[in-house]
């Protein structure tokens, strides 16, 4: 193959002129090229009057040597997939299936690899099915009867179920795991173009039907799934995992558990803290969700309020203030909504959730400032997770059990808002008007002030006086990291932390990716059977 980056097009071109810029720069016929796929698609809108899409893509065509001797452009080269590959398994024999706890992107690839390969896991999650959570969750919504057991945070798919279902990630990975995730997602129904995107996503909708049929090949494979399967107690021998006991009853007996938990399961850092598996605090972010009319960020970005041919904006913002600490926007979801994302009783946190056609008239993202162990209230390792509960009561007690709302101008000034102008807020959930700044401490409502102060610089009309704030967004990454070594135990032997509530990933993709890497290291070591 032949990979050709940096074709340049016009919105809304057709497939011929994709061939036709290829053939060009190949300096070939254009019925000589047999087949071609996308790599990456990107959009270019520095120039506000010539917007681009920005592709690479490798080509196949005879005689390909012959053919890049003719060409002299660092911008075409040669092409070789490296597919990914699962390694060999180890000598040591399992008697025992390996227990995954949490169905979660980390949990559910760590899973699909065991069972294709001969492990037969099982897999345990507190929560509900997908289905069944889908319905909890949207009676919750509605009514405000919330199930601790299944929710935004718990049930099949994890947290990313009822969100942007976000697959850009940051990590780089020469194995090709990423490009693995992607095409397991697009098996299971995603869309194909997830796999080129710049910034890929799923959405809420589809991603529900995609985390089915995951975990219907988990079974395939000789792999079980038990939902409304929560583990209350782990057994350690010699500092050596022995069993799980699920639901305070049901003792399964085993050498190998992972721990994909996610990063709301505080029972069981609370559990494992007890057991003496070594965890400290670490940084995080805590904020808000704030709202703009999405036609003001498109004719931002894009120069015009809707693109015929264009999907609605994104931004992303940072901003590191004179004190040293960070302010900057995470998890932004186009003509998305703000959810009620709360796990406990009596405690309340936000996030951002998308559908498929992100075609909601509000765009929200959280804005969040960086906090560190020094800002907790205690020297524990859950000293993070108290932080976050002490807000999240706030958050609740100050929306009277609804998302406390408030407009920018009242946040600022510290006054409880009294009623909606020009922005409208999209939630699911309810809601009431009032003051934010009494569930924040000063530094983290100033920090945010002046981030959002700034980001006017970047987007005209960010720091809007009627956009509209959302609190508490508390669970932007775990508080907490598990310790694992190089073969990805804990200091007990037989206990894997792993994903994102473990503190080793950030997102669907990266988590699904540790996931993974949690998969090789027990093949590695051991083959079932």
């Amino acid at each position: 193959m032949i990979r050709i980056q940096q074709i340049k097009l016009n919105p809304g071109h057709t497939k011929e002129e994709l061939i036709t810029k290829a053939s060009k720069a190949l300096r070939i016929k254009q019925d000589l090229i047999k087949e071609y796929n996308i790599i990456k698609q990107s959009i270019d809108a520095r120039k506000k009057s010539e917007i681009k899409l920005i592709y690479t893509i490798d080509v196949t065509v005879d005689n390909e040597t012959e053919v890049l001797k003719h060409v002299h452009d660092n911008n075409i080269t040669a092409s070789k997939e490296i597919p990914y590959r699962f390694p060999n398994t180890g000598e040591k024999s399992l008697s025992k299936r390996p227990i995954i706890i949490g169905s979660g992107p980390a949990g559910l690839f760590c899973a699909l690899l065991l069972s294709e390969n001969g492990f037969c896991p099982i897999l345990l999650e507190r929560g509900e099915c997908v289905e069944e959570r889908i319905k909890s969750v949207t009676q919750f919504w509605e009514t405000g009867k919330l199930k601790t057991s299944s929710n935004v945070q718990f049930g099949e798919g994890g947290a990313g179920t009822f969100s942007d279902g976000k697959l850009n990630t940051l990590v780089k990975d020469q194995y090709g795991r990423n490009k693995k995730v992607l095409q397991t997602f697009v098996e299971a129904g995603a869309p194909k173009e997830i796999t080129y995107i710049n910034k890929p996503h799923i959405g809420t909708d589809i991603l529900s039907q995609v985390v089915k049929n995951i975990r219907d090949k988990i079974i395939s494979y000789g792999g079980e799934v038990h939902f409304n399967s929560q583990v209350t107690e782990i057994g350690i021998e010699k500092k050596q995992v022995t069993s799980v006991t699920v639901n305070a009853n049901e003792i399964i007996e085993t050498d190998i558990v992972v721990l994909a938990i996610g990063h709301s399961a505080r029972d069981t850092f609370e559990m494992l803290l007890a057991k003496e598996l070594n965890m400290s605090a670490k940084a995080f972010a805590v904020g808000v969700r704030m709202e703009h009319p999405q036609e003001m960020i498109n004719e931002s970005q894009y120069g015009v309020k809707s693109h015929k041919y264009l999907p609605n904006a994104e931004y992303k913002l940072a901003k590191t203030l004179d004190n040293g600490r960070g302010v900057y926007s995470f998890c932004m979801c186009p003509g998305g909504y703000v959810v009620n994302a709360s796990s406990e009783e009596h405690r309340l946190a936000v996030n951002g959730m998308s559908y498929s056609r992100r075609d909601g008239k509000n765009a929200n993202s959280a804005i969040i400032v960086s906090v560190k162990p020094d800002d907790f209230p205690s020297a524990s390792a859950l000293s993070g997770l108290e932080f976050q509960r002490q807000l999240e009561e706030k958050a609740f007690e100050e929306g009277q059990g609804a998302i406390p709302v408030q407009l920018y101008k009242d946040f600022k000034e510290n006054r409880r808002s009294t009623e909606l102008t020009a922005v409208t807020p999209q939630i699911k959930g309810q809601y009431n008007l009032s003051n934010l700044r009494n569930i924040f401490p000063d530094f983290v409502s100033e920090a945010l002030i002046q981030g959002i102060d700034q980001f006017e610089n970047n987007i005209q009309g960010f720091s809007r006086e009627d956009a509209i704030l959302s609190a508490v967004e508390s669970r932007t990454s775990s508080p907490v990291r598990i310790t694992r070594d190089d073969t990805f135990e804990s200091n007990i032997k037989g206990i894997y932390p792993c994903g994102e509530g473990a503190g080793y990933a950030g997102g669907i993709t990266s988590a699904a990716m540790d996931g993974m890497k949690v998969a090789e290291a027990i093949a590695k070591q051991y083959k079932f059977g």
